[in-house]
């Protein structure tokens, strides 16, 4: 690991123009993915500005009959908070089914939608990635590939998003609030959060230098079965193949995100009129446009099983 030099910031508004004024600086709170990548030296922040002090760990209800999420409640309290459980019980199963106890009492909001992703190419720094080294090529296409995405890519980068939390967020649609470090704040959908890798794959997110994630805000709930499947190589700490994220009514109708097969989390929210009509109604519309490896070509079928079964345990609930 390389040195660098730290401080802990004690408002949202210091720890941005910290950032935003020092060349190479990094926020850092739980550190779950960033320590470990720069001990591989993926990143080599010079500065990193600590935010665990800065008084954003409460989750509160909004005037519109939602919920606001601040960016340090870490994974287990937000997936235990009895409203989550409640009325958003797709966010508390997708946050479960990811990483161990010990990482989600440490893993905040914040970071957890800003986690990059586990491609071993990406981790591997005697290979080309241009996510970690931009303009030196994808070592992965044309590589060991299966667990790496289908749909969303581009011929710079095939990286999946590796979340279980901004599945559900995504499905949920979900704000993120941010701070810069001139004190200006800005709300965005969670759906223009995460960008597609075109030829920049390693320009990941919509947020500019320096700007840091504030909160993240739920609508009302949406009601309905809340269901997270996540198919893995293994049972636990495992990162998704394919996971769906859904919510069904009992009428039939719902939505449905993926993960595991995408830079980002994937939602055609135009396919979801198809909802009646079954997860192969629904699936080729997701899926239209995808372009698989020879080793992962299986993820798309995978993934319309796998909604099936989500819509099949939702039949089941409502009949119970």
């Amino acid at each position: 690991m390389r040195a660098f030099t730290y401080e802990r910031a004690r408002s949202p508004l210091a720890a941005a123009a910290a950032v935003a004024g020092k060349r190479g600086a990094r926020f850092i709170a739980g550190g779950t993915n960033l320590l470990d990548l720069m001990k591989l030296e993926i990143e080599t922040p010079t500065h990193l500005v600590d935010v665990q002090d800065i008084g954003l760990d409460r989750i509160e209800p909004t005037d519109g009959g939602g919920l606001r999420i601040g960016t340090l409640v870490t994974n287990t309290a937000l997936a235990a908070d009895p409203r989550v459980r409640r009325d958003y019980g797709v966010l508390t199963r997708a946050i479960v089914a990811g990483a161990s106890g010990q990482l989600r009492n440490k893993a905040t909001v914040g970071g957890n939608l800003l986690q990059r992703t586990r491609c071993p190419y990406f981790y591997d720094t005697n290979q080309a990635c241009n996510k970690r080294k931009p303009g030196s090529g994808c070592a992965a296409i044309g590589g060991v590939n299966r667990l790496l995405g289908v749909i969303g890519t581009s011929d710079a980068c095939i990286a999946t998003n590796p979340g279980d939390m901004a599945v559900a967020l995504r499905l949920l649609d979900a704000s993120v609030e941010t701070v810069d470090g001139q004190g200006k704040t800005r709300t965005m959908p969670i759906a223009e959060f995460h960008r597609l890798p075109g030829d920049t794959p390693h320009v990941e997110t919509a947020l500019q230098p320096g700007e840091l994630i504030t909160a993240v805000t739920l609508p009302r709930p949406l009601g309905g079965r809340h269901l997270y499947h996540k198919v893995r190589d293994r049972a636990s700490y495992a990162f998704a193949i394919v996971s769906v994220a859904a919510v069904i009514q009992p009428d039939g109708s719902g939505r449905a995100a993926f993960g595991g097969v995408a830079p980002r989390p994937w939602r055609v929210e135009a396919a979801e009129a198809a909802m009646r009509d079954g997860a192969a109604a629904v699936a080729a519309q997701v899926f239209a446009g995808a372009r698989p490896t020879h080793e992962n070509a299986f993820k798309v079928p995978l993934a319309e099983r796998t909604l099936a079964g989500v819509m099949a345990e939702a039949r089941a609930e409502n009949r119970a």
